[in-house]
């Protein structure tokens, strides 16, 4: 049996049953915010959580390390998009501890990608024209710094709407446990909310 198989049997059942109904909410995040935060699979139930999240709290993007890797790209966008028409108010990256984006190696991962048969010449093209894999793949120092460039990129965006609240914060991947590392109500001055 094949793991799409596996999904539709359930999914089968799921709506036979009205699962679905526990999680009917609106479009628009209810607590007004917008998670930006690591794919790690370890945090797919734990974040929400931790965080108090339900379905409809908040729009969650998840990314490698929570790393938005270009000003002009589909996080960003995202970001903007749930800020300027979904409602959302604030912004918070979290990232977490014993993050693999913290010992991401680009000349591994392209090793493993001539090995599953992407060839020399169309990693040179890439390079050639302008992609870079070498950057594109970097990973962070540590997760501290992976959060804040995320923090600072969305903060000086020029499409950033002006006051609103950028958090980062650090979540512990075996307890929950969210540790702040950037307060946005304190960087706008803003220390009442």
């Amino acid at each position: 049996m094949t793991q799409i198989t596996d999904i539709l049997d359930h999914n089968k059942a799921f709506v036979e049953n009205k699962e679905y109904e526990t999680f009917i909410s609106g479009k628009f995040p209810e607590k007004k915010v917008v998670v930006l935060t690591c794919m790690d699979t370890r945090l797919t139930e734990l974040l929400p959580r931790a965080m108090n999240l339900r379905n409809g709290d908040a729009k969650i993007l998840k990314t490698a390390g929570a790393v938005i890797s270009s000003p002009f790209g589909s996080i960003m966008r995202s970001i903007l998009v749930a800020l300027y028409e979904l409602q959302a108010e604030e912004v918070i990256v979290v990232g977490h501890h014993e993050c693999g984006m913290a010992s991401l190696n680009a000349e591994h991962i392209m090793g493993k990608m001539r090995e599953r048969g992407v060839s020399d010449e169309v990693l040179a093209t890439l390079d050639h024209s302008g992609v870079q894999l070498g950057q594109w793949f970097k990973g962070v120092e540590n997760e501290t710094q992976g959060v804040m460039h995320s923090v600072n990129m969305i903060v000086n965006h020029p499409l950033m709407p002006a006051g609103v609240p950028v958090h980062g914060m650090l979540i512990d991947p075996k307890t929950g446990a969210l540790e702040v590392i950037c307060d946005g109500y304190e960087r706008n001055g803003d220390a009442a909310k």
